[in-house]
């Protein structure tokens, strides 16, 4: 099973973008959009869910009126001031620590399975998808990724598909770890900036540490040609597929707007650098798969 994690330094860089237009390239493919804090791949996706799951990570307090004397305790020993004055636990600041559980002279506080949010199963006109959406102010995300991932392995093996395509987290916090876990390739989207080379260097460090394999695109390349060369040169450097670049097109925008992917519209520059970085990205997935075949332990 090869999972293909495509990920971004930070938001807005064309990372869901770019992985919506591979996915639509692909054949046999299950995609799932691990970026579960701000899901937004079925915007270009337009998924019909076909199973909805509820989500339950960690507890929360809760407290029972009926055996409650009011005397105090909980509210004295949260350090997160979740029990308010006519002692109620708040949802949105109980940290579900189980302190005033723990501590309650009367036994009058229970903790409960937490209800973060939910996620789906769903079939788009590229293929299975697996999404979800997570409550305001929940957390957990890390859990629900790996959720995610699992599932996706689930339905890729009923179908005897062989490719999973991952649109990770921005940044490299706990959901884009958990992305990351035991991946085939992460290939990170990059702006030619100079935050984008920093936050590029902060990813690859991560893929590193984790022993994965890494590449990069420079989306938008042709603001800042210069930048982009210093991507490139860097992932050279360092032994990182580079995979191209993506010109900055007007096309891009108005297929959104249609709430298709790049690819799926009329040929522009884009269309046809994506195109070109789906070739690459297949020669480096099946390089990958010959050094694993090669290696006496594999």
């Amino acid at each position: 099973m090869k999972e293909i994690v495509i990920i971004s330094g930070k938001g807005g860089t064309g990372k869901t973008t770019l992985t919506a237009s591979l996915a639509a390239l692909w054949k046999d493919i299950v995609i799932a959009d691990c970026d579960v804090d701000a899901a937004d791949l079925h915007l270009l996706l337009q998924p019909e869910d076909k199973k909805t799951n509820d989500f339950y990570a960690g507890v929360r307090a809760v407290i029972d009126p009926e055996l409650c004397t009011q005397c105090g305790t909980c509210r004295d020993v949260c350090v997160f001031d979740a029990v308010s004055d006519d002692f109620v636990v708040q949802d949105v600041s109980c940290e579900g620590c189980g302190v005033c559980y723990h501590f309650c002279p009367e036994s009058a506080i229970r903790l409960e399975d937490r209800l973060c949010g939910e996620w789906y199963e769903s079939e788009t006109r590229i293929g299975p998808m697996l999404h979800a959406r997570l409550g305001i102010a929940e957390e957990n995300s890390g859990k629900l990724v790996t959720l995610l991932r699992k599932e996706a392995k689930r339905v890729a093996e009923q179908r005897g598909f062989e490719t999973i395509l991952i649109d990770g987290s921005p940044g490299i916090g706990c959901p884009v770890i958990s992305s990351l876990g035991g991946a085939t390739l992460v290939a990170v989207v990059t702006e030619p900036t100079v935050s984008g080379i920093h936050d590029m260097d902060r990813i690859l460090a991560l893929a590193r540490h984790f022993q994965i394999p890494a590449a990069v695109v420079v989306n938008k390349a042709d603001l800042n040609p210069e930048n982009a060369d210093i991507i490139e040169n860097k992932a050279k450097e360092e032994n990182v597929c580079f995979l191209g670049r993506i010109p900055y097109d007007n096309a891009v925008t108005e297929a959104m707007v249609q709430g298709k992917t790049i690819v799926e519209c009329d040929r522009s520059g884009a269309s046809v650098a994506v195109e070109s970085i789906h070739r690459n990205l297949l020669a480096k997935v099946e390089s990958l798969d010959r050094a694993t075949g090669s290696r006496p332990d594999a």
